[in-house]
């Protein structure tokens, strides 16, 4: 799959940039491709520096870090696309960077993720001895010491 995608992302962008070419011509294709690189790599470092401080605070603030660090990632990441050059890596990495299609994508890969995390935990379970009901579960034990001694005669005291 990872050399399928290696094969057609290059193919595709050659023919997304001949098509461009021809549509606007070559120079102004060239450019436009040499002035998003430009603009990916600066936003690059401001996507980067803003990751780091959105998680900074949000450990800080004792906030749940996940949102954060989706959010940030993924900002990182349409700042990347948008460095390379290609028109079709530059429109994910401009979807990617506004706000209403990354908080979609963000819960898309929350979803995703939490069900195979489920999935993991569940196939897990019976292997841990915990609440998994499997063969190495064992009874809970009475750690609140809430076990008394109720018939006193028939324990021999």
């Amino acid at each position: 799959m990872f050399v399928l995608l290696l094969i057609a992302v290059p193919l595709v962008e050659v023919l997304a940039f001949i098509e461009v070419g021809e549509a606007i011509g070559w120079l102004l294709a060239l450019l436009l491709l040499i002035g998003t690189s430009l603009l990916g790599v600066q936003l690059l470092r401001k996507q980067g520096r803003a990751a780091v401080e959105r998680l900074a605070l949000a450990r800080v603030g004792s906030r749940p870090t996940a949102d954060g660090a989706i959010d940030g990632a993924l900002g990182f990441l349409g700042a990347a696309l948008l460095a390379v050059p290609g028109f079709v890596t530059d429109a994910l990495g401009v979807l990617l960077l506004l706000r209403p299609t990354r908080a979609l994508a963000r819960r898309r890969l929350s979803r995703h993720y939490a069900a195979r995390l489920m999935r993991f935990l569940s196939r897990t379970a019976r292997f841990s001895g915990g609440a998994g009901g499997g063969p190495r579960s064992h009874p809970p034990a009475d750690v609140d010491s809430t076990a008394f001694d109720d018939d006193l005669e028939q324990l021999g005291r």
